[in-house]
Formats: C-alpha cells, sequence, structure tokens
C-alpha cells in the first residue's frame, strides 16, 4: 500500500501531495488520527484528505484507514507478517495473498539481470561441461535446494541436493574446478552453509549464493572474487519472528529463473529430451482423459 502511494505521489494534485507525504512519513500515526488532525498537519481542508484517499484507489478516509493499519502492523509473530489474531479466512486468504503478491512484484522490480547473468552462465557452463552441480540449504531452504535439483536433473545434468551439514562439507571437499554449488539460505547466517561456502570456494568450485544482502554469507560471496555470484533475495520477513513464507515463494522463483535461463543456454538439444520424459510420464498415469 506504501509502495503504491509512493509511486502515485507524482501524479497527485499539490494539495493532496502534502496528504501523502503525511502518510508516508508516519503511516501508524496516520491511521489513528482523526480528519481533522490529519488536515491541519498536511496544511490542506479535511474535504482535501478524503479527495487524497479517493485517488489512491480507496472508498473514503475510514476505508483508507483500515487498510493502512492492517499495511503497517506488526502481524502475528512467528505465524504471519500480514495478518491479525480475529482474522476470518477470507481476510488470510486476501492479505496472504498480497503479501506474496506485492513481494515479488517489488523483487521484479528490485533484481539485478548482471547477478542472474552471471549465476546462468556459472550453472549452464558447468552442465555443459558435464561437471557437478550441488544445491546445499538447511531447513526450509533444504527444501528449497531440493526443488532445484528437481528441476535441474531433468535438464541432463548432474544435480545433486544436501541439506545434512555434515554431507555438505564432504561434498564441498570433493568439488573442482569447473563445478558449481549453490547455496540457499534466508538469513545468511547459517553456520553450516557458510562452511560448506567457504570450502566449495576454496575447491576453486564456482559458487552461487542465494541470500539477503548484507548477511555474513552474502559478504562472503561479494568477497569471494570472480567465482562467486550473490543473487541477493531481499524481503519484508523478519526471519526472527516470522515463519518463512514470502522468502521460500522468492527462492523458488529464482530457483525457476535460474532452471530456465540455464535450460535456454543448453540450447535446442535438450527440447527432445523433455519431450521424451513428458512422454513417459504420461504413461505412467492410472486414470486417462
Amino acid at each position: 500500500m506504501l509502495d503504491r502511494i509512493r509511486a502515485s505521489l507524482s501524479a497527485l494534485p499539490p494539495a493532496e501531495q502534502r496528504v501523502a507525504e503525511l502518510v508516508l512519513a508516519d503511516p501508524r500515526a496516520f491511521a489513528t488520527l482523526p480528519v481533522a488532525e490529519l488536515a491541519v498537519r498536511s496544511r490542506v481542508s479535511k474535504p482535501t484528505v478524503v479527495r487524497f484517499c479517493r485517488s489512491v484507489g480507496y472508498d473514503g478516509l475510514a476505508d483508507f484507514k483500515r487498510k493502512l493499519a492492517g499495511t503497517v502492523n506488526e502481524g502475528v509473530p512467528f505465524v504471519h507478517r500480514a495478518v491479525d489474531e480475529d482474522d476470518k479466512a477470507a481476510d488470510i486468504v486476501v492479505k496472504v495473498i498480497d503479501n506474496a503478491v506485492s513481494s515479488m512484484l517489488k523483487y521484479r522490480n528490485a533484481a539485478g539481470d548482471h547477478a542472474f547473468e552471471r549465476a546462468i552462465a556459472a550453472l549452464a557452463e558447468a552442465g555443459r561441461a558435464g561437471r557437478r552441480i550441488e544445491f546445499y540449504g538447511v531447513g526450509n531452504s533444504g527444501i528449497v535446494a531440493m526443488d532445484a535439483q528437481h528441476k535441474f536433473f531433468r535438464l541432463g545434468v548432474h544435480a545433486v541436493a544436501c541439506n545434512d551439514a555434515h554431507v555438505q562439507v564432504m561434498s564441498a571437499t570433493m568439488l573442482g574446478p569447473g563445478d558449481c554449488a549453490v547455496i540457499f539460505s534466508n538469513s545468511g547466517r547459517s553456520a553450516d552453509l557458510i562452511d560448506a561456502a567457504e570450502i566449495a570456494r576454496g575447491q576453486g568450485a564456482s559458487l552461487v549464493v542465494v541470500t539477503s544482502s548484507g548477511s555474513p554469507l552474502a559478504r562472503l560471496a561479494l568477497a569471494g572474487g570472480a567465482n562467486c555470484t550473490l543473487v541477493a533475495v531481499d524481503h519484508p520477513e523478519d526471519h526472527e519472528r516470522y515463519s518463512p513464507m514470502v522468502s521460500r515463494l522468492l527462492h523458488l522463483v529464482v530457483v525457476d529463473i535460474l532452471t530456465t535461463g540455464v535450460a535456454l543456454r543448453l540450447g535446442t538439444r535438450l527440447r527432445p529430451v523433455l519431450q521424451h520424459i513428458k512422454r513417459n510420464l504420461q504413461a505412467r498415469r492410472y486414470v486417462k482423459g
């Protein structure tokens, strides 16, 4: 909601811009103050405050303030950042989906194509040369690593997912130049994954790190030289307070981007294989039609 107001700021009349600036400066206060106080603080009339709310797509001030309060609240810790304790099923559907869509659109606008270009190139080179591609993650990120392996092995490359810390250390130790390790971490603070990343880098393998920018794992990737690539995934979830939901979806989207990019790089020779896999899977269906 605040992103939408910020994006529409330049298109609003000057008086309504002042109301918008008040919202952006202190959204929690705006959601609780009476219209007279909002008008005074914005240096506009009370009808202008209402017109602003309608200009940005809401039914009026009451509707705007209700939805603004839902946007800036703290959510329910360890459950979801966008919901309230007393939400009905209909509210949960709207809030969870809106939160996911908003985060994906925000990531789409912020994602750096240069990082994806480098990551796709490293993975495609390893796949083309028949080298090993390994995906590491622990906990929830281990599930993302498994999804990546499930998608990549169908490209005809040597893809493995490891979500056990001891296996990751052993596996990273056996990597070498030309191999590629992809590490997924929401927080970027897992000691096990940092150890695996350092070992893989020390073995001369290419390293692709999918994590939040500014984290220890991200800093390791940025300091790792030409063979290391950081694919930064930033999101509004606090990994100390909420179970990973949006972050998991964003990491899965990154997997889809990397898979699609590598499939295109591997060329047309791959497509008959994928078609053959699809044909064999169709033959395994028990219910026809």
